[in-house]
């Protein structure tokens, strides 16, 4: 649970006595471009805000504030065994999840398996049949001599899609590295029911949903005060439940004005038009050499993809525009390649113990080829610290954003992804960056609350599936394409 402060380390201030003055101002430059004040972050959340009703609306905006047919909560009853595929940026998942008779309650039985570099810019074909691949091995192993039949499957889809039904979506676009050509634009459902039905595996996509979607969903159903699923990991999102009188867009239904609806926003796509983000020299480059240029600008700031080439190119920089000022007469053609550092190499370093930053020159050593002497670990180290303290801060003017719109005062918020798990001192950057923007006393415990969340692609896909079956049941079809076949399976 995140109700503190940030952690912080004893001071070092003795050690910088002994930086150079040119170090010290390359590390004031840097705490200049990466340092984002109380001020800057109020901007920005008002200027979110606009952005996520801009979204909803007939016309859009950069935020694609996603419709999902996943109407309300779960009321931990539900009940049933469910297939669930989670495609992530890394790993794909598939789980079986037995929603029990005890409220809130279910067994889980999973797999993991790594996607391939390769597929991430092969074919669709290769990448259907991989994935039908996982599940047959998945079907066989747990269930061999079994005679199984329309097994429904939540297939949590973790790319911005558009879905006029929950059992379809049409890919917007790839993000987190993916680049197959052929499938933006396109329903993903039933290229990949085709190779199922081809394989005979008996499963039925029930629902297609975004881990964001499948995080609140799953928090939901065992807590009462989650409002809002987040993602800080490879990417960055979030969804919330809205009122169907409150999206414009989806007026011509002539829904109930009160009927909860789970929106997806897909808001790592938040200010593509360069308005409010305090962007520095880097971001601008990350954005400029990317698959997709000027586009996902807020979650080219935030989230982990990003954060180890934000850091290789501020290093990068001052090797090049200031000649023998860090790791002088050394080479460092390893650091010249991009994204050769991730997100965890900035968390070993702000994990690092020792007051001589033993391990960071361990790891220097190891992944770079690199020696650094004591000024140039003081300064790499506080370089870790203002990229990761940045992107927990501006991570939590998403928060901060919804829960303004809809005049959310206290509530939990469930938040997943390797970014909020594992970077150090994330959640408690996060949580004083709200105690800023929505200016709580001091005296005051955090109103709203982020915190681990439960299984959203897997368990949430379950959930968001049996919700599906049991509003068929009931005959409400709403945002279901596939009515007759989704019959089969009640």
């Amino acid at each position: 649970m995140v109700g503190i402060g940030p952690r912080r380390r004893p001071s070092r201030k003795g050690s910088m006595t002994d930086i150079p003055k040119s170090l010290l101002d390359q590390i004031k430059e840097f705490e200049d471009a990466f340092t984002v004040d109380r001020q800057k972050l109020k901007e920005i959340v008002a200027h979110f805000i606009k952005e996520l009703e801009k979204g909803l609306s007939v016309e859009g905006g950069n935020i694609p504030m996603n419709v999902t047919w996943v109407f309300g909560f779960p009321s931990g009853d539900e009940t049933g065994t469910f297939l669930a595929l989670d495609m992530g940026g890394t790993n794909l998942r598939v789980c079986e999840i037995e929603l029990t008779e005890e409220r809130g309650e279910f067994d889980i039985t999973q797999s993991k398996y790594r996607i391939p570099e390769e597929l991430k810019t092969g074919t669709a074909e290769e990448l259907w049949e991989y994935i039908a691949d996982c599940l047959q091995q998945f079907i066989e192993y747990h269930h061999e001599n079994e005679e199984l039949t329309n097994l429904p499957l939540g297939f949590t889809f973790s790319y911005p899609a558009t879905q006029e039904y929950i059992d379809h979506g049409v890919l917007q676009r790839w993000t987190k590295g993916f680049d197959i050509e052929g499938v933006e634009g396109q329903d993903v459902v039933p290229p990949f029911e085709e190779v199922l039905r081809k394989r005979g595996l008996p499963i039925k996509t029930t629902a297609l949903i975004n881990d964001t979607t499948g995080t609140l969903i799953a928090s939901a159903y065992t807590d009462s005060e989650m409002k809002i699923g987040c993602i800080f990991g490879t990417g960055v999102n979030a969804a919330y439940m809205e009122h169907a009188g409150s999206v414009p867009k989806i007026a011509h239904l002539n829904l109930p004005p009160d009927t909860p609806i789970a929106i997806n926003c897909e808001y790592g796509a938040f200010d593509n038009e360069h308005v409010v983000l305090p962007r520095t020299k880097y971001d601008i480059v990350i954005d400029r050499d990317s698959p997709r240029p000027g586009q996902q600008a807020f979650e080219k700031m935030t989230a982990g993809l990003y954060l180890g080439e934000i850091y290789r190119l501020a290093l990068l920089d001052v090797i090049e525009t200031k000649a023998g000022l860090i790791f002088e007469g050394q080479d460092v053609s390893k650091l010249r390649k991009p994204y050769s550092l991730d997100a965890s190499f900035l968390s070993a370093i702000e994990e690092d113990p020792f007051e001589n930053l033993q391990e960071t020159q361990e790891l220097f050593e190891r992944v770079l080829g690199l020696k650094l002497v004591k000024a140039e670990l003081e300064m790499c180290r506080r370089l870790a610290e203002l990229i990761g303290t940045r992107a927990a801060r501006l991570s939590a003017c998403g928060v901060a954003a919804i829960c303004t719109k809809k005049n959310i005062e206290r509530c939990h918020v469930g938040a997943d992804g390797s970014v909020f798990t594992k970077y150090p001192h994330f959640k408690a950057r996060g949580a004083q960056a709200l105690r800023e923007i929505l200016d709580w006393p001091d005296n005051e415990k955090d109103k709203v609350v982020i915190m681990p969340a439960e299984d959203g692609s897997g368990v949430g896909a379950a959930l968001i599936a049996a919700l599906t079956l049991k509003r068929v049941k009931e005959g409400n079809v709403c945002g279901i394409r596939d009515k007759n076949s989704m019959l089969t399976l009640v």
